[in-house]
């Protein structure tokens, strides 16, 4: 049975002192209450954390009624393969009217009105990642087919999401990294403009980027993409479901969609601030010519004519269906007013930051915002508000840590408590206890009570994915 303190970071085996470790399938099976009794004590512990609303992204609804309306959506259909359509043809209903109505969000009309030929269309896959590669792998074979690229290149700034680089890996492709500017965190647009060549395959811009918030200069990538005949892909895998509903507020959100005609495709996770269950996203195309290029065929297959829409082969019914129920639950009134909740929540919390002169907002963010400072190491302020109960997102270069903001933010006295503790954290922060703080810029968590993160940083997935692949001898 694998030991629990082996590792140095305590926590990457977890509940092995409490329900033990299965570390070979069982002989016999176990009852099923006995089951379900271990998942709800986990669930309910964990659950209990992002229930206080100190807890950034990661729960975007909160509202465990929605939950348990979309988990009965998924159980009718959990039990489905969306590749089999003729089994489920309600498979394709869904997809077909989720992609429908994010494409009406993104203003998809614009498009056949100032161009009639060209038709939007979209597909569903498994969460941002996937949207993005896949957006990657199209642009690839589409500069293929149509210009005889074959050493392509994207520009890709450095506020951009590790997926697009996942896809160059896979596919590649060359990334050419742009740098933002230190004031706004937006992406240096003389640099875009001078490194563009004959490679050159696709833009990123990000709607808005995860580390700040922030929304990079689109209308400026749409142009430059147009007087060089090259895609724009905007990253609207954070921002897509919730930016649309604040310019409709008022704010001041500038148009990131298919309004701009130089922008080729976007993606935007409707288990985000769809509000649906993880994982789902939505990849949307200009024009129904790119998407052809995700497609998959070989008809010599012994099994029969193979075809899948992208990369997946097999997909979740339940899934699909959890989304659309989402969606068509909420409708744009729905959407409207948690948005409105969210963006006042956003801004509150930002003029708390502002009004302490030690902290630094980084540009100028709207639902997400991320802050740093130049009078101590921002990770001591981070140290203290996790003691208090808090979970922010660490980052780097320079470091900062990020609020993204939710539906569990949104409760009554969570913004005053923000107050009241970031007050006490900058006071620690002044004056440490320790040189070193314990937290660092990890993506996804932060290790507790452990010096030197950044070195540790290898060590965890090591002894992760020894974890998951190494069965002890018997």
């Amino acid at each position: 049975m694998a030991d629990e303190d082996s590792s140095p970071i305590s926590g990457l085996y977890p509940y092995a002192e409490r329900f033990g470790v299965i570390d070979r399938l069982p002989e016999k099976g176990r009852a099923r209450d006995e089951i379900l009794a271990e998942l709800r004590t986990m669930a309910t512990e964990e659950d209990g954390f992002w229930q206080t609303g100190q807890c950034s992204g990661t729960m975007y609804c909160g509202d465990t009624s929605h939950y348990a309306f979309l988990n009965e959506a998924f159980n009718l259909y959990s039990h489905v393969n969306a590749l089999q359509r003729d089994i489920c043809p309600s498979a394709t209903r869904f997809e077909g009217e989720i992609t429908a109505m994010a494409l009406d969000l993104m203003h998809a009309d614009a498009v056949k009105e100032h161009h009639p030929g060209e038709s939007p269309r979209g597909s569903v896959t498994s969460g941002g990642t996937d949207s993005i590669i896949t957006a990657v792998l199209m642009y690839r074979d589409k500069a293929r087919a149509d210009k005889n690229i074959t050493a392509p290149e994207m520009i890709l700034p450095k506020t951009a999401h590790p997926a697009f680089e996942k896809g160059a890996h896979l596919f590649g492709l060359k990334v050419v990294h742009a740098p933002v500017h230190e004031d706004t965190t937006l992406v240096d647009m003389d640099f875009v403009r001078a490194n563009i060549n004959e490679n050159t395959v696709m833009l990123v811009g990000s709607a808005g980027n995860y580390p700040y918030g922030t929304i990079d200069p689109i209308d400026e990538l749409s142009a430059l993409a147009l007087e060089h005949d090259i895609g724009l892909h905007v990253d609207g895998c954070l921002g897509g479901f919730i930016l649309p509903w604040g310019e409709q507020l008022g704010y001041d959100i500038p148009p990131f969609d298919f309004r701009l005609p130089g922008v080729t495709t976007i993606s935007a996770d409707t288990h985000k601030y769809g509000f649906g269950l993880k994982g789902t996203s939505v990849l949307m195309y200009r024009d129904k010519s790119f998407r052809d290029h995700v497609y998959f065929m070989t008809p010599e297959w012994p099994g029969g004519k193979y075809n899948s829409p992208g990369i997946a082969g097999s997909r979740s019914g339940g899934l699909l269906a959890a989304a659309w129920a989402s969606m068509v639950s909420l409708g744009r009134e729905g959407y409207l007013r948690y948005a409105k909740a969210i963006f006042e929540t956003a801004f509150a919390m930002q003029k708390i930051v502002r009004a302490h002169e030690e902290l630094h907002m980084m540009g100028n963010p709207t639902f997400c915002f991320s802050f740093t400072s130049d009078r101590f190491d921002i990770y001591h302020l981070n140290d203290f508000m996790h003691g208090r109960g808090w979970r922010f997102n660490g980052q780097q270069y320079p470091n900062a840590i990020h609020m993204c903001v939710t539906r569990p933010q949104t409760q009554p006295g969570v913004v005053e408590k923000f107050a009241t503790d970031l007050e006490a954290a900058i006071a620690y922060a002044l004056d440490p206890p320790i040189e070193q703080p314990k937290s660092g810029a990890i993506y996804g968590g932060v290790p507790k009570d452990v010096p030197g993160v950044d070195e540790l940083v290898k060590n965890i997935l090591v002894d992760y994915l020894d974890r998951c692949s190494d069965v002890p001898a018997r």
